[in-house]
């Protein structure tokens, strides 16, 4: 089945219907009117920064919670009147990993497979190939106790994908893995995806969305406020993005001034003590600032012109930046 044949069921009903949804938590509003159509078959991504609803969106959809407004629906299953036909469809891997400590990888994928109905030796052959699959196949056989945080965090998305699921919610799947284990993350995603599943990603990571995603929605104080895909998002904040690094620190600042005046936008300063960044309007304003900080004698050791980030996107619609941290900083 091609992507294209399977953004929709046989019946028409898209993966996800989400219709002014409202969750409230004491004084928080945590869920404030969000709308959201997920096409059934695609890797859907929701991006956005801790504390935008994005959680309390998964546990709604995947009747943990009961919203206070509005309505949700999952294959055409309302998560509320229908919640027993939504869990039937549905897998959730959350933002940690659910596993027994005190079984094995495949003790624990095979005592799942056989809660689905699998017969034993399929069990046991399914949580083999799985494992293999993740690169966790050389610990198959140890306890989940002795794993490593990433080892657990495949192992619990295999775990999902014991019976392919018509409907995959993943809560952050990445969260604090190395790149090796994202990737192979990334890679069962896209499996899941060819093979006709609905995925619904949350993510915290701009590069996780991108690589992913056929759509995504930008997510901020619980309303989607911007939706598309991600060339037509980028395109939606400029021409391009300019990233320039000074030879000398102390001369950021002036040139960050410089930047500001000619470019007219916000300049980001990055963490790197020389290095900052802005939107284009039009590619051509990137040459007249190259030819203004010559004029003011400072020195560059980079200066590059891309494709918008959706960062940038981000930065355009809220005036901030999505507040994440790449795997490698956290490990730091």
């Amino acid at each position: 089945m091609t992507k294209d044949q399977s953004t929709r069921r046989p019946n028409g009903e898209p993966g996800v219907e989400i219709r002014e949804l409202v969750k409230q938590f004491g004084e928080t509003r945590a869920l404030d009117g969000l709308n959201l159509l997920v096409p059934a078959g695609a890797v859907y991504g929701i991006l956005g920064p801790n504390g935008a609803g994005k959680t309390t969106m998964v546990r709604v959809l995947a009747t943990l919670l009961r919203p206070d407004g509005g309505s949700a629906r999952v294959l055409g299953h309302d998560v509320v009147r229908d919640a027993d036909a939504v869990r039937q469809r549905i897998c959730l891997t959350g933002q940690f990993a659910a596993l027994d400590e005190d079984l094995t990888g495949t003790e624990n994928l095979a005592v799942l497979a056989r809660l689905r109905g699998l017969p034993r030796t399929t069990a046991k052959h399914r949580a083999a190939a799985l494992l293999e699959a993740f690169g966790v196949g050389d610990a198959a056989h140890r306890r989940v106790s002795t794993y490593s945080g990433g080892m657990r965090r495949r192992v619990d998305l295999a775990a999902s994908l014991i019976v392919t699921p018509e409907v995959l919610f993943l809560d952050e799947p990445t969260t604090g893995l190395d790149p090796r284990s994202r990737s192979q993350i990334w890679d069962a995603v896209r499996s899941a995806a060819a093979e006709g599943t609905t995925v619904l990603l949350t993510t915290q990571y701009l590069d996780e969305a991108d690589q992913l995603s056929d759509r995504i929605a930008l997510v901020d104080h619980g309303r989607v406020i911007a939706e598309g895909t991600p060339s037509s998002l980028k395109a939606s904040v400029g021409a391009g993005s300019l990233e320039v690094r000074v030879l000398d620190a102390k001369d950021r600042a002036q040139a960050a001034e410089l930047a500001a005046e000619i470019l007219g936008v916000p300049v980001h300063l990055a963490a790197d003590p020389a290095a900052l960044s802005a939107r284009l309007g039009d590619v051509d304003e990137a040459a007249t600032l190259l030819a203004h900080l010559r004029r003011a004698g400072i020195r560059l050791a980079s200066f590059a012109v891309g494709q918008p980030r959706l960062d940038e996107v981000f930065l355009t619609l809220t005036g901030r930046r999505v507040d994440h941290t790449t795997p490698e900083e956290e490990a730091a």
